[in-house]
């Protein structure tokens, strides 16, 4: 891709039709300071309240830039170059100057060919069944393995889109062939609060035991709260998160926080007579497990370490040529967000800090997809970078 390969805009208005006129007008200032720029992909990310209208913003799309193939989706929380818009009538459209031969939407109808993409963008609905295995389906019909994206978080109308028109339910999004290059980090927004444990006896998402001893009694032991105060142990409990890491896979990063492999989960409840805690999840035993809490500090750091990560990589060792970063897609949970930050676009500000003034667009999702796994309260973030 060219150093001009990627443009973004933004823009709330009440009117759909408006907020796109003066995106698009954004886009034209831009494209008019880069002389041969010619888009072939576009990504629409639409606020809830113009789900409704996804056609008609796709088809005014389709006529002022001929040839572009959209993807997208809408979502209760939009994000943009420094700026979220959350649960307010907005748009964010991105726009890409890459050969057609490198990417390829697919849909329900149109399904991904086996070991032609390097990786893939994805949009999925919340209701799937089997969503999991399918993610993990289509993860190996990429050479990488490596999934990113997330869950429409629209409440009434999960809409998404990838080169057709607004569908509800199933899957779509963009492939990748190998040679584009991409750069992608997950980021945790949550604090272990006692040691990571085996499991060592679980039944579908009953934790029996941790490393051979009963679940329930480790819980009440890294909250420091006992059962024979209830209230106390409400309040903990309600609060309370799980981290998931596959058998094998690194459960901690740097720092002891969260590495990008661990999936946190609500804890859904505890069963006092067998000692055990229930998960949101399908729990196996051999799979690391760890007690935590959202936390806004860590979130801060932990986003500040995956955009500095990905600087490296992007800057290489010295033994090749820099890359550029060319554009960047960001997918955060809708329990993240400004407010979780400690303030309004908060989060988008670290990353614009972070990454420079890079054309950004994302939004916040049900659920968010990562490698070939589904998180919660995790920031996705992915870079498009020269060759």
């Amino acid at each position: 891709m060219s150093a001009s390969a990627c443009l973004a805009a933004h823009a709330t208005h009440p009117d759909a039709g408006m907020a796109l006129a003066l995106a698009a007008a954004q886009i034209d200032a831009q494209a008019a300071q880069r002389p041969g720029w010619r888009p072939t992909l576009g990504l629409l990310y639409l606020s809830e309240g113009f789900a409704e209208r996804a056609a008609e913003c796709l088809d005014e799309a389709r006529r002022r830039w001929p040839g572009v193939a959209w993807a997208g989706a809408a979502a209760w929380g939009l994000a943009a170059d420094g700026v979220e818009y959350l649960d307010e009538p907005a748009l964010v459209l991105w726009l890409i100057d890459l050969p057609v031969a490198q990417f390829r939407c697919f849909d329900g109808r149109h399904p991904l060919a086996d070991d032609w993409a390097g990786s893939a963008l994805v949009h999925a609905d919340p209701e799937l069944p089997e969503l999991g295995a399918l993610l993990n389906e289509l993860a190996e019909r990429t050479r990488s393995g490596y999934l990113f994206g997330g869950l429409p978080s629209a409440r009434l109308h999960r809409r998404h889109w990838a080169g057709g028109e607004p569908m509800q339910g199933g899957l779509s999004g963009v492939a990748f062939a190998p040679s584009v290059g991409l750069v992608s980090r997950v980021t945790q927004g949550c604090q272990p609060v006692g040691p990571t444990r085996r499991v060592t006896g679980a039944e579908r998402n009953l934790v029996a035991t941790l490393d051979g001893q009963p679940a329930l009694p480790q819980l009440l032991q890294d909250l420091q709260v006992s059962l024979d105060e209830p209230r106390q142990a409400m309040a903990a409990l309600r609060h309370t998160l799980v981290g998931l890491t596959d058998e094998g896979d690194a459960a901690r990063g740097p720092g002891g926080q969260f590495g990008g492999d661990t999936r946190v989960r609500h804890l859904i409840g505890i069963d006092p007579l067998r000692e055990a805690v229930a998960v949101a999840d399908q729990v196996e035993p051999g799979m690391s497990l760890a007690f935590c809490t959202r936390d806004p500090v860590a979130a801060r750091r932990d986003l500040v370490r995956i955009c500095a990560e990905i600087r490296d990589e992007v800057d290489g060792d010295g033994s090749a040529p820099p890359r550029r970063i060319l554009g960047a897609h960001y997918v955060s949970c809708t329990g993240r967000g400004g407010p979780h930050f400690g303030g309004d676009s908060e989060e988008l500000r670290i990353l614009r800090h972070a990454l420079g003034e890079v054309p950004l667009v994302g939004f916040f999702a049900a659920g968010e997809i990562a490698h070939r796994h589904l998180y919660g309260y995790t920031g996705v973030l992915t870079v498009f970078t020269s060759a």
